[in-house]
């Protein structure tokens, strides 16, 4: 069987080329490095679907969580996004429930722009997903609400925890 080698700088399924990640083959290891994201799409046939990522800033000093609801057949609304600025103690708490120490993950962040609000639910339910997240924002100008709701396989919450570990070390600088 030929493997068949992936494009790291093809635009990603459903999103536009600009919104694509950058790539660039590093001299030293031979490998190619992406941008430091990690995304679960969720689109479905309802399209009510949406798309989660995670991106680790260290400039920053932060994890940024953007969240798009579904606008069509597995296209997400990028324009209309949803964006947190997660630290430590945020990346904590969704580490804890991810983990199994508590049921619930429950953050708001609030400007003077904005409320925004994250939310990471264990369930008990066999015949649904382990995990559904919760994301919106409502403006304080016309107090408009976005949300998007998805749920998280357990395949993709151990993804998830693993890179939420190596965010905390990479900020703390261990």
């Amino acid at each position: 069987m030929k493997d068949t080698a992936i494009d790291p700088t093809a635009p990603t399924p459903g999103l536009a080329a600009s919104s694509a990640p950058t790539a660039s083959t590093t001299p030293l290891t031979g490998f190619t490095e992406r941008a430091a994201d990690y995304t679960i799409y969720k689109p479905n046939s309802r399209g009510n679907g949406g798309v989660l990522r995670f991106s680790l800033n260290s400039t920053k000093a932060a994890l940024f969580v953007d969240a798009a609801a579904q606008n069509g057949d597995k296209q997400f609304d990028w324009d209309h996004k949803i964006t947190m600025k997660w630290g430590l103690s945020d990346i904590g708490s969704v580490l804890a429930t991810l983990q199994g120490r508590q049921p619930l993950a429950k953050l708001f962040h609030q400007t003077d722009k904005a409320n925004s609000a994250f939310e990471l639910t264990l369930r008990d339910d066999p015949e649904r997903a382990p995990y559904v997240v919760s994301i919106s924002r409502q403006e304080a100008s016309d107090k408009s609400l976005r949300k998007v709701s998805l749920p998280i396989t357990h395949g993709e919450a151990a993804v998830l925890e693993v890179a939420l570990r190596v965010a905390v070390s990479r900020l703390i600088g261990w």
